[in-house]
């Protein structure tokens, strides 16, 4: 669990480095063509942002995962026990867990199944849509490089 959250804390220190690079764009001395290096510094800020928000949620996951059938008192998964009432947890008889998408379910008998944390929701959809805008940066980015040299080239 600790490598997880230093692997996230890492990530996320990157991430405010390529803000922090992002953010420079605003001051005088700017590199030309400015717009061009603000995508591709937005798009590696988005990027480690979104490696810290599912690396936070993978270990967590792991972390769900490892606890299960560790020692006593570990089946059914503590996460699908702690924080629940009773009544919630009667007749859980195992979970499912997976990765992409991050998540950690809980199943009764009857079939039916809730999700041990809330929290995986979130960082599904922040860490797919942070990844959705680095990808969609850096795409913006090489079209206006490209659009720029095909300009230059035209130009008599």
């Amino acid at each position: 669990m600790l490598v997880g959250l230093g692997v996230s804390a890492a990530c996320a220190v990157a991430a405010l480095i390529a803000a922090a690079g992002t953010a420079a764009m605003a001051f005088p001395g700017r590199p030309e063509p400015w717009p061009v290096h603000l995508m591709r510094r937005a798009a590696a800020t988005a990027a480690w942002a979104a490696a810290a928000v599912y690396c936070l949620g993978f270990f967590a996951v792991l972390a769900s995962e490892s606890d299960f059938n560790d020692g006593a008192n570990s089946v059914p998964a503590p996460a699908c026990r702690d924080g629940f009432d009773p009544a919630m947890i009667q007749g859980l008889t195992h979970h499912r867990s997976s990765y992409l998408p991050l998540r950690f379910d809980c199943v009764r008998d009857d079939g039916s199944v809730y999700a041990s944390d809330s929290f995986y929701v979130w960082m599904n959809w922040s860490s797919a849509l942070l990844a959705l805008s680095a990808a969609l940066l850096a795409i913006g980015a090489g079209y206006a490089t490209e659009f720029r040299a095909r300009k230059a080239a035209a130009a008599p």
